[in-house]
């Protein structure tokens, strides 16, 4: 399995002949293009429909040639076919400080193209719309890429609390016996960016509104990081004093008129992506993260991406 460490799926070796192995898409690090769409159910069509040719998409349970595909299902409607991670849920709206908002465009389906060049996930993704369009319609369609070394196009490092990749399984895949075994719960939004605003602060502001550095992206010490830095609102503990992550896959997106983030965060805990967002928003405790005054969300969806096992069980 080219481009996947096999140590990302040790979690789940075990001596039984059945297992759930997660989609190796999700740990194909060092892909530079990506492609992101995000469908609704036809009018006409039913969720199992929808299922089989999501199942049957050509790239769904393999790393290969540079080119990847992750496949998602709404919680609601993997639900009604399947059994679903713990505390799934669709997005619902998040309401924060004052007037903020975070809003839902829950969407039924997500696939997620990624490899060497932009020809190559475009052909995938226009193969996968095809594929899909007796039963689900294309609602949202952005394309990606990795900018310079893994940054933001703010120019800040992105991604740098991420566990590393021989890890990363234990933060993001439901482990075996419990349900929705192999699978994954994940929360895509897109962000747009007002660089001109971020941009016409001092480094030094810029650098407090982040709580790291730019150059090197080291974290402020404890004296100097403001409370509601974007480091003091998403580096979270838990009751024992633990970092709860995610594994982030985000890419940059856009073009002179609207350009960002593609925020990717994958975990088998939703409650610990739905915290993160609520400490960001000042839901939790009404300080909001200074970074959503200089970047805004403009769509929110879950998906559950089931495991490789689950899907072959809808091929036809």
């Amino acid at each position: 399995m080219p481009g996947v460490s096999t140590a990302v799926f040790a979690p789940f070796t075990s001596m039984r002949a059945a297992m759930a192995y997660p989609q190796p898409g999700i740990f194909a690090l060092g892909a530079r293009s990506h492609y992101h769409l995000e469908f609704d159910l036809a009018p006409s069509a039913d969720v199992p429909a929808l299922v089989r040719a999501l199942s049957e998409l050509s790239e769904p349970r393999k790393t290969t040639g540079g080119a990847n595909i992750v496949v998602g299902l709404a919680p609601s409607l993997w639900a009604q076919v399947a059994e679903i991670p713990s505390g799934a849920q669709d997005f619902t709206t998040v309401v924060g400080a004052g007037d903020y908002t975070m809003p839902s465009t829950q969407h039924a389906a997500w696939v997620w193209a990624s490899g060497a060049g932009y020809d190559t996930v475009f052909d995938i993704a226009r193969a996968a719309a095809v594929a899909l369009a007796e039963c689900a319609v294309v609602a949202e369609d952005v394309s990606g890429f990795t900018y310079k070394d893994s940054r933001d196009i703010s120019g800040f490092e992105d991604g740098t609390e991420n566990p590393p990749l021989d890890e990363a399984a234990q933060v993001c895949i439901v482990p075996d016996g419990a349900p929705g075994a192999g699978s994954s719960i994940v929360l895509v939004q897109r962000w747009e960016h007002d660089l001109g605003a971020f941009h016409s602060l001092s480094l030094q502001d810029q650098e407090a509104v982040i709580g790291r550095t730019k150059a090197q992206s080291e974290e402020l010490d404890d004296a100097v990081q403001p409370v509601d830095s974007h480091v003091s609102r998403m580096v979270i503990e838990d009751d024992q004093g633990d970092e709860l992550k995610v594994f982030r896959r985000s890419v940059s997106f856009g073009d002179m008129s609207a350009h960002g983030m593609v925020f990717v965060a994958f975990t088998n805990r939703q409650a610990v992506v739905e915290r993160m967002l609520a400490r960001m928003s000042g839901a939790e405790d009404g300080v909001r993260d200074r970074l959503t005054y200089f970047s805004r969300p403009v769509t929110g969806s879950y998906y559950v991406v089931p495991s490789v096992e689950a899907l072959r069980t809808f091929t036809s």
